[in-house]
């Protein structure tokens, strides 16, 4: 598989002019010559053929424009066509490569703090308690409702600025609370965060956060209390244990001190974590493992123990879109049996947790889990299912459709430049013949899988087929009068006057049969490959 990278996508200008994105002035002037007397309009007398040559005359004519202007091929070679037409002007003219870089590259960072100056990150979290047992009572279904909300904006690329706030109610009482938190990153490996609380925990603090090393991580904080005067000191220190897992040490120092182990392990398909924290009074538990079945589903179980709790949890979810998915759990502890909902949309989160039963009997513990899971099973299997493959089929023939409807106009276009070379390149094809010289019998350019078959089978049209077109025509054009054809390093191939694209997406090559003084030659070329013909090795 050919390597690329997204320089090598801003070079269809190159192609067009068959140039190496490293010419100089005059080879650019030379070719644009070349060119243009090809495709000037005043050389054809029908209408249509006038209309076909005015239309790849302005191409080329385009293409001179920006690589003949030092600066707009500088913009050109960095950006590509996106930085000449989205207002990366330079202003006064700068000298050198590297300032006219440089100032790309200030302007660019410039509209980057503007874009994230303007865009805050919202989320936030709506819980809402429900019983069955204190239904059934004669109380009300929902027993307590906790929101939360944060807004965190990018004041600059080093500043970093979060509101957040929350509000609970649970049996008749309720609270809230407001917070604010700056960030400052002091360097690459060290930053520093103020916070500030008012409600029922107000407070005021300042952390720090440093990288010691490569693999590892510390960060220090102090908070006061507002109430009482009181301080708390924390400490955190995380490692980097492997590729693919970390652990972590927390303490915590003051009317509530702890302290706190855990690890973390996740690859692309498991992730495991857990956690043990003491405290004065205090004793907790929990491991968390998730396994991925799909890229959109999910299983899950989670373990917890202390002082005051003793619960499983295992459910499983499943990302309905891009920006959405749903998850259920299933809970049995000493507090009782339970079900849980969640909603993710974005960065918001709906918790609908359920409270079934107090008691743990084993007959109902088993149905509420039994029940819930064959009917999702049964959903999945008779209406999930099928209703995401009609979606996802309707998806692909709309982009076939639309990707259909592009390679046609492509192909509309390479056929008529292919029109407007013919003459040149049949009066070329008859020149080399009487000396001996370079003749392409055939050229085919597209789907690589296709092309490869050409090497181990007998068959020999592959024209008819969508994904490859011929383009015989245009490399004959391109012979020189020497008898040489040279295409450049870099420089996809669908951009050469009378190619096209004609699979998006695919990976692409060129295959040529050629003559070369009375021998049969062949050889096949990568999408960004250099090629030179004639060559000894290319001889059948």
């Amino acid at each position: 598989m050919e390597e690329r990278n997204e320089s090598q996508d801003n070079r269809e200008l190159y192609a067009l002019l068959n140039l190496s994105p490293e010419a100089s002035d005059e080879e650019i002037r030379r070719a644009y010559r070349q060119w243009a007397q090809a495709y000037h309009p005043d050389k054809y007398q029908a209408p249509h053929m006038k209309d076909i040559a005015t239309e790849n005359f302005q191409r080329i004519c385009e293409a001179y424009e920006i690589l003949s202007d030092p600066h707009k091929r500088q913009i050109y070679d960095i950006y590509g066509m996106e930085g000449l037409t989205s207002g990366l002007e330079l202003g006064p003219k700068l000298n050198g490569a590297e300032e006219i870089k440089a100032e790309l590259e200030r302007l660019k960072k410039m509209k980057e703090r503007e874009k994230m100056a303007a865009h805050f990150l919202p989320s936030g979290t709506i819980l809402a308690n429900m019983s069955l047992p204190g239904y059934l009572d004669g109380g009300g279904l929902l027993q307590g409702m906790a929101m939360t909300s944060e807004i965190q904006s990018h004041l600059s690329k080093r500043n970093d600025f979060t509101i957040a706030g929350n509000l609970a109610v649970n049996g008749g009482e309720g609270g809230g609370a407001a917070n604010a938190l700056f960030r400052h990153q002091l360097s690459e490996v060290s930053s520093v965060e103020f916070v500030a609380s008012v409600g029922l925990r107000a407070l005021i603090g300042v952390q720090t956060t440093r990288n010691l090393s490569s693999h590892s991580t510390a960060t220090m904080g102090v908070a006061m209390s507002l109430r009482d005067g009181s301080l708390n000191l924390s400490n955190l220190w995380t490692r980097q244990l492997s590729e693919t897992a970390s652990g972590h040490i927390e303490l915590n120092l003051g009317p509530q001190s702890s302290i706190a182990v855990g690890w973390q392990k996740k690859d692309q398909k498991r992730s495991a974590s857990g956690e043990l924290k003491l405290g004065t009074g205090l004793f907790e538990a929990a491991v968390h493992c998730t396994h991925r079945f799909s890229p959109k589903s999910l299983g899950c179980i989670v373990g917890r123990v202390g002082s005051s709790s003793l619960e499983i949890e295992v459910g499983g979810g499943r990302k309905l879109s891009k920006f959405s998915s749903v998850r259920w759990l299933y809970i049995i502890g000493i507090q009782g049996i339970s079900w849980k909902f969640e909603l993710y949309r974005g960065g918001q989160k709906i918790i609908l947790p359920i409270l079934l039963t107090r008691h743990l009997d084993p007959v109902f513990a088993t149905g509420a889990f039994v029940i819930p899971a064959s009917l999702y099973f049964v959903l999945k299997k008779f209406l999930v299912k099928p209703y995401y493959l009609r979606r996802s089929k309707q998806k692909a023939l709309e982009e076939e459709k639309e990707s259909s409807a592009q390679v046609k106009e492509a192909r509309a276009a390479s056929e008529k430049a292919q029109k407007l070379q013919e003459n040149v390149a049949n009066r070329k094809r008859n020149r080399q013949l009487e000396t001996g010289g370079l003749v392409i019998t055939r050229a085919l350019y597209g789907n690589q899988i296709v092309l490869n078959n050409l090497k181990s089978s007998s068959e020999t049209s592959f024209e008819s087929t969508s994904d490859v077109i011929d383009v015989t025509i245009p490399l004959n054009f391109l012979v020189s009068d020497s008898g040489q054809l040279k295409l450049h390093e870099g420089v996809k191939k669908s951009g050469i006057m009378g190619f096209c694209d004609p699979c998006p997406g695919r990976l692409k090559e060129l295959y040529v049969e050629y003559v070369y003084a009375g021998n049969q030659y062949q050889v096949w070329a990568g999408d960004y490959e250099k090629l030179e013909i004639p060559k000894g090795s290319h001889r059948i």
